[in-house]
């Protein structure tokens, strides 16, 4: 029992496009960007965008390219419904023969079947989805078609329900099964919806139709179709049964079979092979428009995070530099060592006599190079120390304001994906080789100093050298950068006026460095949003697509 058992073009021309080598290329290069393209922020509504794009690219790969590049190959007709539908039994009675396992055992279609006329082996071979199918030839199935036993749409096992996904989207026909006690249900109207937008050819089995309530039931089924613009459906009903195992009977299915036969004919094939195609080519613009709309939220979202990370490090970046001003790399472990070589008898306590000059010899600057070593080393960790709690306050700041109430859209999953036990060290480990290279500048500066073009310069920078050691009077310029004002009195008796611009670049060298810490901390998160799909014209690659095929089609 049948109502209207005929494909109707309704808008839709029954010839397919013309496939120009533009047309192919440009549907290959869609192809591309959208599989290049991610969703990297955690939005709201991503999940459905990477859901759109999915079923995009199964579109492509599945349906339009292998359509596009062999448009005699057989029409793809794609069995599909819910659990228990009797999809399988169907396609076995259709051939009148069991190829397809079926059961009440769920899910019985664990792996799809395609059975094709033995005939059309050859049109089928190049097809993406022969990897992904049992192949079957059968003298059953009419040249010019292939018949898909897929999934179910609603199995309990996801790689099913993605399977069934991507079998439909490259259907050139669905032949969507129901029955009489779910086709009220929300997914095969759902399902149907998504083939209306698509413009597919589509016809309906309603299956296990109580014979008492076949008008009631076939009426609310065509009535509903027609509320959707569907009326030219071709829908089939099949009696319920009972209790059944094995095939229908032939007679329940010969509409169907006889339907088959016309729908494989070279005319009629033909018409639903170009009903289909135009129509998903038709829908590639509200699809693709749809992506580049869900890609640009995403740059629009990556912007605002940016400013969000620039707001945030600016407190802890003067914070830095202003700890370093303020001396505090001179506290602690600095300025006790300092209190031990300058008073009693420390190797400083006598270093500058009455005339307020350095003095000392040889043997007293070997003597004061080897006792100012352990300050060097004090230094250099309380320096490193003060770098690494520059950027541990970077990161603290950065969690609070990225991870409160006023957060901006994205930053929560952008925080989970960042900082770890291993970012943790690699932080310390830059604050520790940032600190020896502050250090190890100081050499660099005595050196300049003693070879200064200026003779005044470089006689009391020699001399200094002569009376601390070249490292001890390192030692005493950088811890007069620190803010240690006894060492910076130290400083000024060695060398006077031409240690102060000294003095200042190691300290502005350690502010730098303090800054740059907490710049690499911003650093360190705003690279995950360094990615292609995060540029400002990310979006971009995808309407260029879609103006090139507007062109095309």
């Amino acid at each position: 029992m049948s109502a209207q058992p005929d494909l109707h073009a309704t808008d839709a021309s029954t010839e397919p496009p013309t496939v120009t080598p533009s047309l192919l290329d440009a549907v290959r290069d869609l192809r591309r960007d959208v599989e290049r393209t991610t969703f990297p922020l955690e939005l709201p509504g991503v999940e459905e965008a990477r859901a759109s794009r999915a079923r995009l690219l199964d579109q492509l790969s599945d349906h339009l390219l292998p359509r596009l590049e062999q448009l005699s190959a057989p029409a793809v007709v794609v069995l599909a419904g819910s659990t228990g539908a009797g999809k399988s039994t169907l396609a076995n009675s259709l051939l009148g023969t069991e190829v397809s396992p079926a059961g009440v055992l769920r899910p019985t279609t664990r792996r799809p079947v395609l059975v094709h006329h033995p005939d059309d082996g050859e049109l089928l071979a190049g097809h993406p989805l022969m990897g992904a199918v049992d192949v079957v030839p059968h003298d059953g199935v009419p040249r010019g078609i292939a018949l898909l036993d897929a999934p179910d749409l609603d199995s309990v096992l996801r790689s099913n329900r993605e399977t069934a996904r991507r079998l439909l989207e490259a259907a050139d026909l669905w032949l969507f099964v129901t029955t009489a006690a779910r086709y009220g249900d929300a997914l095969p109207w759902r399902v149907l919806d998504g083939a209306m937008e698509r413009r597919a050819s589509v016809a309906m089995v309603l299956n296990r139709v109580p014979t008492e309530s076949l008008a009631t039931v076939r009426g609310d089924l065509l009535t509903r179709l027609r509320e959707r613009g569907m009326q030219g459906v071709p829908l089939f009903v099949l009696p319920d049964v009972g209790p059944h195992e094995g095939l229908l009977e032939p007679s329940a299915v010969a509409p169907i079979n006889r339907w088959l036969t016309t729908v494989a004919g070279p005319d009629r094939a033909r018409s639903v092979i170009a009903r289909t195609l135009r129509g998903s080519l038709g829908s590639l613009r509200g699809w693709v428009d749809g992506l580049a709309e869900s890609v640009q939220e995403q740059v629009d979202a990556a912007g605002a995070l940016r400013v969000r990370i620039a707001a945030a490090v600016a407190s802890p970046t003067a914070a830095a530099g202003g700890a370093v001003l303020a001396g505090a790399v001179a506290d602690g472990a600095v300025r006790a060592s300092w209190a031990e070589l300058a008073t009693g008898a420390g190797p400083l306590a006598r270093a500058v006599g009455r005339s307020g000059r350095l003095r000392g010899s040889r043997r007293t600057a070997r003597t004061r190079e080897a006792a100012l070593e352990p300050l060097l080393e004090h230094l250099e960790r309380s320096a490193a120390a003060a770098l690494d709690a520059a950027a541990t306050t970077a990161e603290t700041e950065l969690r609070a304001r990225l991870t409160g109430p006023d957060a901006p859209p994205g930053s929560a999953g952008l925080v989970a994906g960042w900082a770890t036990h291993d970012h943790a060290e690699a932080r310390t480990r830059e604050a520790r080789r940032s600190a020896h290279q502050w250090v190890r500048s100081a050499d660099d500066a005595v050196a300049a100093l003693v070879a200064s073009g200026d003779p005044d310069t470089a006689r009391r920078a020699q001399g200094a050298a002569s009376a601390l050691g070249a490292r001890g009077l390192a030692a005493v310029l950088l811890a007069a950068a620190a803010g240690l004002a006894p060492a910076g009195q130290l400083m000024h008796a060695a060398l006077g006026d031409a240690g102060v611009p000294v003095r200042e670049a190691l300290r502005d060298g350690l502010v730098q460095r303090a800054r740059e810490q907490v710049s690499q901390e911003a650093a360190s998160l705003e690279r995950h949003l360094t990615v292609p799909d995060l540029a400002p014209d990310a979006a971009s690659r995808l309407r260029l697509r879609l103006a090139v095929l507007k062109g095309l089609t």
